[in-house]
């Protein structure tokens, strides 16, 4: 068997996976990352639960891997191979970032895992770019070497966050007070939709009702936001998550163009999938595209909205399963 793991902010998936079969998880499962206080011992439970012989461990983290360790951004974690892999009785480990996990999946799944938001003219040997928000804002590439994609990890999440209109460098100075340096992943992010609501809220004077306020208090306040403007019924809301989406795609864009990604961009994480509706509504696509002179090109990039969860658990078991292979 071949463990793939997915780490995030949020939570730590784990799966178990035939040789040769990296996209049919025989076993999984899920746990909030604050809860994982030592991820071998996870790791080494979860398997001796399934009662499977281990040959290698693929972890998908978020951060950069330097001489196989990872301080993961947005956990207080440090992952390193060699220590994981003893810890395991000598099993192999490879470490990735998590975006460079799932660039190892997006092409390899099947239509029914994406929702198609702009059909473009896919060239089959193009470049490929993968952005993904969630707990963070990650960012990553295939490049074709003339034989096939290779997929590489980026941290363009944390580039600086380059506004386009009168709004937008309101925002940023609305940022700069509260922040030494402001990310896009400050922005299109979890947290990120909270910090444009709050801008709404302070800046533009947008009124927050009573049982909104209650409700980002006493729970997740992006899940807050996000279903009150998904609900039609404050105003507020619905501004937030229109700039939050607006934002989305321009820096989709911009990481498109950077690539020049005429094989495609996929879009995946945690977020995708909850705010479908609204990344389909239009406003996405309008920012991802508006690029001056190079419209037309970014118009021609086919974009994917990643639907399935696990596409990183199958992208970390192709790479352990490629590196096995030789």
């Amino acid at each position: 068997m071949i463990l793939g793991g997915d780490i995030g902010g949020t939570k730590t998936a784990l799966a178990l996976f035939e040789r040769g079969q990296p996209s049919r998880p025989v076993r999984s499962a899920a746990k909030p990352s604050h809860e994982v206080h030592d991820l071998g011992d996870v790791i080494a439970r979860f398997v001796a639960d399934a009662g499977s012989h281990l040959e290698a461990v693929a972890l998908g983290a978020p951060g950069p891997v330097v001489d196989e360790r990872v301080e993961t951004t947005n956990l207080p974690w440090v992952l390193e191979a060699r220590a994981l892999s003893a810890r395991l009785g000598g099993v192999p480990v490879f470490l990735l970032n998590d975006l460079e996990a799932l660039a190892h999946a997006v092409l390899h799944l099947p239509a029914d895992s994406c929702a198609v938001l702009n059909a473009g003219r896919p060239q089959a040997t193009g470049n490929v770019a993968v952005i993904a928000a969630g707990t963070g804002l990650g960012e990553a590439g295939l490049v074709w070497d003339g034989r096939r994609h290779v997929a590489f990890a980026s941290e363009g999440g944390h580039a600086d966050f380059s506004p386009r209109s009168p709004r937008e460098i309101a925002l940023l100075r609305y940022l700069v007070e509260r922040y030494e340096h402001v990310s896009w992943e400050r922005l299109v992010s979890g947290p990120g939709l909270v910090h444009v609501f709050e801008f709404v809220r302070d800046v533009e004077g947008a009124p927050v009702p009573d049982a909104l306020a209650s409700a980002m208090r006493s729970g997740d306040p992006a899940a807050a936001i996000a279903a009150a403007a998904l609900g039609n019924d404050v105003p507020a809301a619905a501004a937030a998550l229109d700039l939050f989406v607006t934002l989305y795609g321009a820096e989709a864009g911009n990481l498109a163009l950077k690539l020049k990604s005429t094989g495609g961009v996929y879009v995946g994480g945690g977020i995708g999938p909850k705010l479908r509706r609204a990344l389909e509504a239009g406003s996405f696509l309008a920012a991802f595209v508006a690029k001056g002179r190079f419209a037309e090109l970014l118009a021609q990039m086919p974009v994917r909205l990643v639907l399935d969860d696990h596409a990183g658990l199958y992208g970390a078991a192709a790479y352990a399963d490629a590196c096995l292979a030789g």
